[in-house]
């Protein structure tokens, strides 16, 4: 299906069953999940509320999906065990399996261990 900014403007919802506005015509009131986020808000359960459509020629159109501002809920705020479970997850990352050595950067997950082990070759060149 061919998209044009006539069939990508259905704010009643008949052509595609939500509210669909083309790329940046979407009007006041609606917020992506980033832009939620970044207000110190959340979905808070409800449901897609509104579709932005931008045509897009070889691999379909492109999708922004919009929630409502005002049923939107603040965001949790961070317990200690949350906190605590986060830098867990992260000192995990930066851990080196080879050598159990604390990397200081998250380890890429190309190499799956530390720089120094994954070319141990050329530390030995570099002294």
């Amino acid at each position: 299906m061919s998209l044009t900014f006539a069939k990508c403007f259905d704010p009643n919802g008949a052509l595609f069953g939500i509210p669909t506005f083309p790329w940046r015509c979407v009007p006041e009131g609606y917020a992506t999940r980033r832009q939620l986020r970044a207000r110190g808000l959340r979905p808070g359960g409800q449901e897609i509320a509104a579709q932005a459509l931008r045509p897009r020629y070889r691999r379909g159109p492109l999708v922004a999906y919009f929630y409502r501002l005002d049923a939107a809920k603040p965001v949790r705020p961070m317990t200690p065990a949350k906190r605590a479970a986060l830098d867990k997850a992260n000192t995990a990352r930066r851990t080196c399996p080879q050598c159990r050595k604390d990397a200081g950067y998250v380890i890429p997950l190309s190499l799956g261990v530390c720089v120094p082990c994954a070319y141990p070759d050329d530390e030995q060149r570099a002294a």
